[in-house]
């Protein structure tokens, strides 16, 4: 799969921008605030429907802007697709595919696919629970698009119960608590069944490719630490959760009401990276931390690729700047086949070929082959 045009109007710095990448490598060589970064996360925006910088879509509209509009077209085996978002500064994005009224992020997932590494991935090693949920999370959406939807629902059951304990506290009508409670375990169960699918199918991949970038040592392991469970067995199966969240809803509830939130749900869920049995997030270098993140999402790529039989776009925002030579090579070595951008501010410290382009706001210019 690879982006044939990329047309941005209002989008952070760039007020007007067109954009005809090669089909296979493309270097992005731009200083600070000239909008490489930029152009990388609107190719990201139509493909995932989300910031990869995980920012706000109003953080996305250049100032002084009533709305950012991005409009890109992806060629796959499956032909082409041609996606369009508006982003007003206030109000939800608008989405067509091929024409059409989006319904989220399914609709566009089944589609595209595309992977990205940038240099807050090491946050996916070594910050919060919310960075990993996210990562396994994106990952279930690009194999199985209608996790969007899974995702979705249980999301929306979460923001009514919790507005419903905010608004009521203890005085919130307890068979009213019961059905939003077994409604979540339902959504839940789903939820969870498709992280564990997911971590099962890239977790041999990353094994390797840690082993690989490391340059042998230690591999990778995961653990799923379910809120109020512990730790949940990769087999589980959707009935099994279903009835374990229940029963962790009910013993919960009472806490629920104090705190006035839902204080169990996979939206409070950890994944745990190890090492030889150490936990990556406290117990790791970052030189350990940065080769873990870079691996999960190579080995992302590479199921992506064998699942959909045609490679995502891969998105490597200046990342060689941040490993070390070493690293940086075998990384050279591992570099995919299929369309790859690669953003930097110094074109010596991105050592591959490919077609380079200078970027300033409004223009990507090509510099010419490498």
């Amino acid at each position: 799969m690879f982006l044939t045009w990329l047309q941005l109007r209002d989008f952070r710095c760039h007020a007007v921008l067109e954009f005809r990448p090669d089909p296979e490598l493309n270097v992005l060589v731009g200083g600070n605030g000239a909008g490489k970064s930029s152009v990388l996360e609107a190719i990201g925006y139509l493909a995932t429907l989300r910031s990869f910088r995980r920012s706000p879509e109003a953080a996305l509209v250049r100032v002084d802007a009533e709305a950012a509009v991005l409009r890109g077209e992806f060629q796959g085996e499956a032909g082409t697709v041609r996606v369009e978002v508006e982003l007003p500064r206030q109000g939800r994005q608008r989405v067509h595919v091929d024409g059409k009224r989006a319904q989220g992020r399914a609709d566009v997932a089944a589609r595209v696919a595309l992977v990205a590494f940038l240099p807050d991935d090491l946050d996916l090693v070594k910050r919060g629970p919310s960075y990993r949920r996210e990562f396994v999370d994106d990952l279930a959406v690009q194999l199985w698009p209608t996790a969007a939807v899974d995702q979705q629902e249980y999301e929306r059951a979460l923001r009514q119960r919790n507005a419903l304990l905010r608004r009521e506290g203890r005085r919130a009508d307890p068979t009213t608590l019961e059905v939003w409670g077994e409604r979540l375990a339902a959504l839940g169960a789903g939820v969870v069944r498709r992280r564990l699918d997911a971590l099962g199918a890239v977790a041999g991949g990353a094994e390797d490719l840690c082993r690989m970038l490391g340059g042998g040592g230690e591999g990778l392991a995961w653990e799923y630490v379910a809120a109020g469970l512990g730790r949940i067995a990769p087999d589980a199966a959707p009935v099994e959760l279903e009835m374990r969240l229940a029963a962790a809803g009910a013993r919960a509830r009472e806490e629920d009401l104090e705190r006035r939130t839902t204080t169990v749900g996979p939206h409070r869920d950890e994944v745990l990276l190890l090492a030889s049995g150490r936990d990556l997030r406290t117990r790791a270098s970052q030189g350990e931390q940065r080769t873990v993140a870079l691996a999960l999402r190579l080995a992302a790529f590479d199921l992506l690729a064998e699942r959909r039989r045609s490679a995502p776009v891969l998105v490597l925002d200046d990342v060689f700047s941040e490993l070390d030579g070493v690293r940086r090579a075998r990384l050279v070595e591992r570099l995919p086949q299929g369309q790859v951008f690669v953003s930097t501010a110094h074109g010596e410290d991105a050592p591959v070929g490919g077609l380079r382009w200078r970027v300033e706001p409004g223009m990507v210019q090509a510099e010419g082959e490498v």
